[in-house]
């Protein structure tokens, strides 16, 4: 993998460097904001290792920015900050991955594998049409009917995963693995992300997110 690791602290970001490039990995580290785009601006990055707290801001302003710009890099956000208000800022500011210092590095490493392979689960590149929804990746937008759908990266990921198999019953465990790139303790937070992906569709006739009682879940026209 070609990874960025964006951290200021010289020792943490030492022993990710050292422990990555030994196995295998390409590693590059920029201790701020301002270098982390720099990086990203000159050559593309499988993964970024992100840190929250930097000497130019807050980790998270750099993920935004590279979201509205449609940058689908995937990201593991590193930090010491493990409140739940925290963790759920990081997903909702398109965060792929979200690990708490202190952190082994074999974790780190095996969640930055899963983040990667599961780019492979998504949608086609090219515009995807399932019934009225039309899925266009680089803007970054689904569309129903002409509409634009106003989802959050998550969601937007899981209902255009779902338009690339429509009709396909998906468990619990292939959402979330597509999703978070792991299994969640509890199913509240895909039960979250399907609310909203279902409140986006509305009530009016077309595509629905089914539930497929002990099975999953699949996307549907009525």
């Amino acid at each position: 993998m070609r990874l960025l690791i964006i951290e200021d602290d010289r020792t943490i970001a030492e022993n990710l460097f050292e422990y990555l490039e030994s196995r295998g990995h390409r590693c590059d580290w920029a201790d701020g904001i301002g270098l982390a785009r720099r990086l990203l601006e000159a050559e593309p990055f499988d993964a970024l290792v992100l840190d929250r707290n930097l000497p130019d801001g807050d980790g998270l302003s750099l993920v935004r920015r590279l979201r509205a710009a449609g940058n689908p890099v995937a990201v593991l956000v590193l930090t010491a900050r493990d409140g739940l208000e925290d963790k759920l800022l990081g997903f909702e500011s398109g965060g792929d991955d979200y690990l708490v210092k202190p952190f082994a590095l074999q974790e780190v490493e095996a969640r930055l594998l899963a983040l990667v392979r599961r780019q492979g689960l998504g949608p086609p590149i090219g515009l995807l049409r399932f019934g009225a929804l039309e899925y266009d990746p680089e803007r970054q937008e689904i569309r129903r009917a002409g509409q634009t759908l106003i989802l959050p990266p998550k969601a937007m990921r899981l209902l255009a995963l779902m338009m690339a198999h429509p009709d396909r019953v998906f468990s619990r465990r292939e959402l979330e693995l597509a999703v978070w790139g792991h299994e969640n303790d509890t199913s509240d937070s895909l039960r979250s992300l399907l609310h909203t992906v279902r409140r986006a569709l509305g009530d009016s006739p077309g595509e629905r997110v089914i539930n497929a009682h002990g099975l999953g879940y699949r996307l549907a026209r009525d």
